[in-house]
């Protein structure tokens, strides 16, 4: 396959399996893959994209390459509640009765959305708050508060998914579970192909957002961290939701896991250097994205992850109990109590590439 994924068309992938991209309208991810099962009955789809304008001209191009049209499309899995992987799942289901499946931990997070009624990441807001950074916060409701919201893309799916066998004819499926990206991310094993669709828990050359949702739930970084070790020695090959596909899946999995514990050591040598930090000033120390970009390059929707997914990290090393916490006014401090960042791994990690 040629080496640019975002190219246009409908990529084979596997006997029966193609990959689909869809066109995203922002940030750096460029577009969604979209992979398509050919079954008996038709065809079903790994992840649903982004209801906009174009998506549906083209999916419809792309099943063209192949003699296929959407209407074929009986069943839609999605890997997790992001609007780029379910929204247009639902528009699929009002033209055509396709069905729709979702991770049933996902239902939490679908109220809230439904409940909210705009694209306002009012969890994360939460969490600028709570590092100390509220003129941030200030400015991602802000560039957040006017876009447009549609609850007709945010309906309840068809069917809540349970880690299990899935049948699908023609497809030896798996649900899995991988909790981290999403409080419900699940990620679809066909073992006898030997592939793993990823979704957005496994992606080929950038870190996946942590615990990005409405809702609240106990440390999402520790939730993805444990979903990572289950994939560390699966021998699949990697489908992701955004990327090239290929690469094993288990290395991947162990890339991730070095990185993440390099970036906790990160931390807390800047929290050494700080003394008593809150999780914005910790953020602002670091380096950002493959590029080492300075926090002050980002920008504000990619400080809020910067702050946020420092805060993850610094909620986990209180957990390991060698960072202690300290709230003060509703903005939380932090600082080390020991030299040793955290206790020696127990699993094997390949170097982050």
């Amino acid at each position: 396959m040629s080496g640019e994924w975002t190219e246009p068309g409908c990529h084979p992938v596997a006997d029966g399996v193609h990959r689909v991209p869809l066109t995203l309208p922002q940030d750096g991810l460029r577009a969604v893959n979209v992979y398509v099962l050919e079954t008996d009955a038709g065809l079903a789809l790994i992840d649903g994209g982004w209801h906009r304008p174009h998506t549906h001209t083209e999916l419809a191009a792309g099943l063209a390459r192949i003699g296929r049209r959407p209407a074929e499309i009986h069943d839609v899995f999605v890997t997790h509640i992001h609007r780029d992987h379910y929204t247009f799942a639902l528009e699929l289901r009002r033209r055509y009765g396709t069905r729709v499946h979702l991770g049933a931990d996902e239902a939490p997070g679908l109220a809230a959305v439904r409940a909210l009624g705009s694209n306002v990441p009012e969890s994360s807001l939460r969490e600028l708050r709570r590092a100390g950074a509220p003129e941030l916060a200030a400015a991602a409701y802000a560039a957040t508060a006017a876009e447009p919201f549609d609850r007709a893309d945010w309906a309840a799916p068809d069917h809540w998914l349970r880690p299990g066998p899935l049948p699908l004819a023609g497809h030896d499926l798996r649900v899995l579970a991988t909790p981290g990206h999403t409080k419900g991310h699940l990620v679809f094993h066909d073992r006898r192909r030997g592939l793993l669709y990823t979704g957005d828990h496994l992606l080929p050359t950038i870190t996946p957002s942590i615990g990005f949702e409405l809702g609240e739930w106990d440390l999402p970084l520790g939730r993805f961290l444990d979903s990572l070790r289950a994939c560390a020695d699966a021998t699949a090959i990697m489908l992701p939701a955004h990327g090239p596909t290929g690469g094993s899946a288990g290395a991947r999995a162990a890339d991730l896991l070095a990185h993440h514990e390099q970036r906790f050591t990160e931390i807390a040598a800047v929290l050494a250097d700080l003394g008593p930090a809150t999780g914005f000033a910790v953020a602002r120390g670091l380096t950002w994205t493959r590029r080492g970009r300075r926090f002050t390059e980002l920008d504000t929707f990619n400080r809020m992850i910067a702050v946020c997914e420092t805060m993850a990290h610094l909620d986990v090393l209180v957990a390991r109990g060698v960072v202690r916490r300290e709230p003060r006014d509703g903005v939380e401090l932090f600082r080390p109590v020991q030299a040793q960042v955290h206790p020696p791994s127990t699993y094997s990690s390949a170097p982050v590439r």
